[in-house]
């Protein structure tokens, strides 16, 4: 069994040369972000997609899944909040080494998308492995620990709502900064007259990224 399960699509082409992983937000599941990958594989042939399901059920939502608990949003603890974003960290890194090899893809042929916490997850764990990806692509996230060393260069792509309740959008500039000070590529984008989701602007800029970064 998978470390972590979710929805998996080979490649429309029956060739396949790339891999694309999204990573869902808090109380959601691999399913709810598949819809994304769906929308891209006409335009990505060649390209796998992988959606799997966070490691945690979700506290406020038992039919949902969460990387790690949010105390704000369901009364944890600071402490057991940073335990489970540890957790899911070095489950995160697990899991995409096996990913990729169960789709013989190395790092520079994989591209990682997340949304909300899903993109807090991808943009620690993506700066702190040995390799980099082909790209990260980030909607509506940011950077967990912002001063951590980054030690990986992985290209990123930031897209945030101008009117997203959940995560500020000043969330997005934070996380460039942080970016650009040490040294990763970073593109950004900020969709207006959105909320705390994924409108057609930001998903066609991840599709150009994507095309872009896979060649």
């Amino acid at each position: 069994m998978s470390i972590l399960e979710g929805p998996r699509a080979d490649a429309e082409s029956g060739t396949k040369d790339s891999l694309v992983i999204l990573l869902h937000g808090y109380g959601a599941d691999g399913n709810d972000l598949f819809g994304i990958a769906q929308a891209l594989a006409p335009h990505l042939p060649n390209t796998a997609f992988r959606s799997p399901n966070a490691p945690e059920r979700c506290t406020t939502n038992p039919a949902g899944y969460q990387w790690f608990p949010i105390s704000w949003l369901d009364g944890s603890s600071e402490q057991e909040m940073a335990e489970g974003a540890e957790r899911a960290k070095k489950t995160l890194h697990a899991y995409l080494d096996e990913a990729m090899a169960e789709e013989g893809m190395t790092p520079d042929r994989t591209v990682i998308i997340g949304f909300s916490q899903g993109t807090m997850m991808s943009l620690d764990v993506t700066m702190r492995r040995d390799e980099a990806f082909a790209g990260l692509v980030g909607f509506s996230g940011r950077l967990i620990e912002s001063d951590a060393p980054m030690t990986c260069k992985t290209p990123v792509l930031l897209v945030h709502g101008d009117q997203d309740p959940m995560v500020p959008v000043a969330s997005i500039h934070e996380a460039r900064e942080a970016l650009e000070k040490a040294d990763v590529p970073v593109l950004w984008h900020i969709s207006e007259g959105v909320g705390h989701g994924i409108a057609p602007d930001g998903l066609g800029l991840a599709l150009k990224f994507i095309q872009d970064r896979l060649g």
